[in-house]
């Protein structure tokens, strides 16, 4: 006898997804993992850019592609064109959720305004994730994750102090954006079940962004102070640092609560730090950040890095290397979370990616596969809908093509 497998907790749940590039298609994924069927719908001939970015195969195809389209079936479809547009209204009317990211207005000149789609199916959620937004002065304008990221305050926090705003190496804004408007379709999905209609959920990736600068705008409006660059460290967080040891390994050393502090001190054979006036507590460790990392620094490179992890975790201490992905991984915790699985598209091409996160216990998302073909679905999501063979071979002349 089989055990059939969980079914992911968004099992049941259509999505259609009509952005490109990141944002928009990064909540899709999201929604994906959990179980949603994700239809993505591309240009006829051309599809999404982001099959062609970021590091490829010998062949040309891109790496990303696998990851940000996984779980998703591809169809093609002109949005442009009134007979695509009919195919995208039937589609949406037998629709949970709508996943969007162009410009205000898009849908709208489509004939796929959220009225309009409301009138044949009220619980439509529409995601609509944007630079900007849907009102206000800006919301025309085109925006970019970097564009949110710069004006939501995070590339100015970025990078050391004594050189220009620097980046980090993923675009995190655009991802930012997507999770909050994963986060705002499951609310709207919830809020469905007791009202029955649908809602938009307006994503901007510059509130994304602001959302994740903690208290920046508190100690602003009420003290007058604006962070700053401040490279590794966090001011007045001490000691949370990355150490070198005697293999030249760097190690991230984060012991800036007082208990913690005081394992440290214990683990590094100098108890006494732990209770001294000038480190005991962390207004005092803050004070004297660059000293105690000095201190630490000169202790840290008498141990190579394994021998040096092995007595903080002992002694209870946070610490961890700063992973390159090659010791992700090799890492035997990695591996025994699944947390980097092994998957496959239906050309049989494999590719090794991150796994869902988070973990749910009863109802596991899971990559069931990698990112599809383009156009690989068309047909079938047609005969879903109720196409028959004929009005399908119609639609290749023009709307699908």
């Amino acid at each position: 006898m089989t055990t059939e497998a969980p079914r992911g907790a968004l099992t049941g749940i259509r999505v259609v997804e009509m952005g490109q590039l990141i944002a928009g298609p990064f909540c899709g994924q999201l929604l994906g993992d959990l179980g949603a069927d994700v239809v993505k719908v591309e240009s006829p001939g051309v599809g999404d850019p982001m099959r062609q970015w970021g590091q490829t195969t010998s062949e040309g195809d891109s790496l990303t592609w696998p990851v940000i389209a996984r779980n998703k079936r591809s169809i093609t479809l002109d949005l442009r064109v009134d007979a695509g547009q009919d195919v995208a209204r039937r589609l949406l009317d037998q629709s949970d959720i709508l996943v969007e990211n162009f410009r205000p207005g898009t849908l709208e000149r489509w004939n796929l305004s959220p009225e309009r789609l409301w009138q044949t199916n009220p619980g439509l959620i529409i995601v609509r994730v944007t630079g900007f937004g849907q009102t206000g002065p800006y919301a025309p304008r085109a925006g970019y994750g970097s564009i949110g990221e710069a004006m939501g305050g995070l590339r100015y926090l970025t990078g050391e102090p004594d050189r220009p705003p620097s980046r980090a190496g993923i675009s995190i804004g655009d991802s930012l954006a997507g999770t909050y408007a994963a986060l705002g379709a499951l609310a709207a999905l919830h809020a469905r079940t007791v009202t029955g209609r649908g809602q938009i959920v307006d994503s901007a990736i510059y509130e994304a962004v602001l959302a994740m600068m903690e208290a920046a705008v508190t100690e602003w409006d009420t003290l007058g102070h604006q962070r700053e660059r401040t490279g590794a460290i966090l001011p007045k967080i001490a000691p949370s640092n990355v150490y070198p040891t005697e293999d030249a390994a760097s190690i991230l050393i984060a012991a800036n609560q007082d208990t913690v502090f005081r394992r440290l001190a214990a683990s590094m054979g100098r108890p006494e730090l732990g209770v001294d006036p000038r480190y005991a507590t962390h207004h005092a460790r803050g004070e004297r950040q660059e000293e105690l990392d000095e201190l630490i620094e000169s202790w840290s490179k008498g141990y190579a890095a394994d021998e040096l992890l092995e007595l903080l975790h002992a002694g209870g201490v946070p610490a961890g290397r700063v992973y390159r992905t090659e010791d992700m991984v090799a890492d035997e915790h990695f591996a025994a979370r699944n947390a980097i699985i092994r998957t496959r598209n239906t050309a049989g091409q494999e590719f090794a990616m991150q796994n869902v996160a988070p973990q749910l216990s009863a109802t596991p998302g899971a990559v069931r596969w990698a990112g599809p073909g383009l156009g690989e679905h068309t047909d079938e999501v047609l005969t879903e809908l109720g196409y028959d063979a004929v009005e399908i071979e119609k639609l290749h002349d023009g709307a699908i093509a």
